[in-house]
């Protein structure tokens, strides 16, 4: 890492205050650089830190910038990783308050929930598949601590992969029920159909990006865990929603998952 543990306080300190006051802050790249990866998710793994501390829990992984579209937009060539804290946890006909999640844009995505820990042996795609207990129909929230998303990939990863909160569905299913890179998403704001996609769009298949976070999550040395969720990666674009909107998305053979806006 070429960003000396003061600078790395320093971004993370931006970020917090941004979470704190509601207030987006500036891009923190003049800090750590727009790709130095190990510095930016030490401003991540700092900021993470300070919630725990405060009694926030880790209960997941989100993984972002699954489609080649994206990667491509900013310039990188790998997916990206971020937490999923307790307080970000919504089930399908809550409401979520948009002070909750600062300049909220909303994907569909199939989340992994863990029966096994992910820790040991080769990680491939037979052992994530055995390590899933179930999968469900989520809509993931994401949202950005950084003014008017102008987000590098060094920004997003710092910024907990621009986590902000997740829904999930009712309705379970096992891997031998549903094939994740075959499902077909749709997604509406208000009724009307904005975003449509499908499994193969999240790295050919979702269960490919559990393969590639279970694998990287090791590197870091905070393996998956059973009982975790995770939510694999957007199915089709991203759509920004407002105070006063209802948003769902249909997942064939994961049902369907909605939420309101407040």
């Amino acid at each position: 890492m070429t960003v000396n543990q003061e600078t790395i306080d320093a971004a993370a300190r931006r970020l917090e205050h941004a979470a704190v006051t509601g207030e987006p802050c500036d891009p923190v790249r003049d800090l750590i650089g727009r790709d130095d990866l190990a510095a930016a998710y030490a401003v991540q793994d700092a900021v993470t830190a300070r919630r725990v501390d405060r009694g926030a829990k880790v209960i997941g992984r989100k993984i972002g910038l699954t489609s080649a579209a994206v990667q491509q937009q900013l310039g990188v060539d790998r997916p990206d990783f971020g937490v999923l804290l307790d307080s970000m946890a919504y089930r399908s006909g809550d409401t979520i308050t948009t002070s909750h999640v600062m300049q909220p844009r909303v994907e569909a995505e199939i989340a992994f929930v863990l029966a096994e820990d992910l820790d040991d042996g080769p990680l491939d795609a037979a052992q994530v598949r055995a390590a899933t207990g179930y999968v469900v129909a989520a809509l993931e929230v994401c949202g950005s601590r950084i003014r008017d998303w102008d987000i590098s990939f060094g920004d997003t990863v710092a910024d907990n992969a621009s986590a902000g909160a997740y829904v999930l569905g009712s309705r379970r299913a096992t891997l031998d029920e549903v094939a994740p890179d075959a499902v077909e998403m749709t997604l509406s704001i208000d009724g009307e159909q904005v975003s449509e996609g499908n499994g193969a769009a999240c790295l050919g298949d979702p269960v490919e990006a559990v393969v590639w976070l279970a694998q990287t999550a090791r590197e870091f040395g905070e393996p998956l865990r059973a009982g975790q969720v995770v939510l694999s990666g957007a199915l089709g674009p991203m759509r920004s929603v407002m105070a006063g909107q209802r948003v769902s998305a249909t997942l064939h053979g994961l049902g369907s998952v909605s939420v309101d806006f407040a």
